[in-house]
């Protein structure tokens, strides 16, 4: 059990590490929120969506999306739209603490592009159903529920500390200088993404 729950732990730290489009996103929202409980929503969105694409993979479910091809086309299809709007989105936006009019991303918006990086990433998916639910085929009953749980712990924990860091440095940057770099950065990153994606459809079609 304990080999179990270490193996889930260390697995979900290594796949959610890297600075990918739900990251950037969630560290965004910390930032830019007047606190850290108005990050809430997208805390809680990516915390939730990587719950799902765990139980999912573990039970083998979501593996059905990757043997029909239309399927597959659509998903990254929808990815792609919702990552150059939100790329677009996010490069344009403003920080409230700076002289330029704006407002933080409100709850149901939060909800909508923390929901988008998460399902519609393909990449993040294949991942998922790779690492995580490949791994999970060793174990039993009881050692994959330890496991499962594990890897869904982290994603928590990770979301909510994420968008601690990003409070953090919004606090620091008084200006809100740093937010906007922040912002085009993250902006960056996500067209990224949105390319990889582009090209995996394009090899789809």
């Amino acid at each position: 059990m304990f080999a179990a729950f270490i193996h889930g732990i260390t697995l979900a730290f290594g796949l959610i590490l890297p600075l990918g489009a739900q990251n950037v996103f969630v560290f965004n929202q910390g930032a830019t929120q007047p606190n850290w409980k108005k990050a809430l929503p997208a805390i809680i969105t990516a915390s939730l969506c990587d719950t799902l694409l765990i139980i999912l993979s573990v039970l083998g479910i979501s593996v059905v999306v990757f043997t029909v091809p239309m399927l597959q086309k659509v998903l990254y299809l929808v990815g792609l739209l919702f990552l150059i709007y939100m790329g677009w989105s996010v490069w344009n936006s403003v920080p409230p603490n700076t002289e330029k009019k704006a407002t933080a991303m409100g709850v149901k918006k939060q909800i909508l592009f923390a929901m988008s990086v998460s399902l519609m990433n393909p990449h993040a998916i294949l991942d998922t159903i790779g690492v995580i639910g490949m791994s999970s085929l060793g174990y039993d009953s009881g050692e994959k529920a330890v496991y499962t749980g594990a890897c869904i712990l982290i994603s928590w924990l990770w979301f909510a500390g994420l968008a601690l860091a990003g409070r953090t440095v919004g606090q620091f940057d008084t200006q809100g200088k740093w937010l906007v770099r922040i912002n085009k950065v993250s902006a960056l990153i996500i067209w990224i993404v949105a390319i990889y994606i582009a090209v995996q459809l394009f090899k789809l079609l």
